[in-house]
């Protein structure tokens, strides 16, 4: 069974796509291999969800080319 990392001092970075408003957009946390944390920046100790990272960099891949 893999076991999520502890969280609780990790810098979390906003969506790119935030366009700098005030708390409405996702944040996602590097530097964990093989996983990509990923939290509400509107609720930042709420829950959080964790994607392997190969199905993040897929989502990322299928949301881009929605946006073109």
């Amino acid at each position: 069974m893999t076991r999520t990392p502890d969280l609780s001092t990790t810098a979390w970075r906003k969506s790119s796509y935030s366009e700098g408003g005030a708390n409405d957009c996702v944040e996602v946390a590097d530097g964990y291999p093989g996983i990509v944390p990923v939290r509400d920046s509107k609720a930042p100790d709420g829950s959080l969800l964790v994607f392997a990272a190969t199905s993040w960099a897929s989502f990322l891949t299928q949301v881009k080319s929605e946006l073109r």
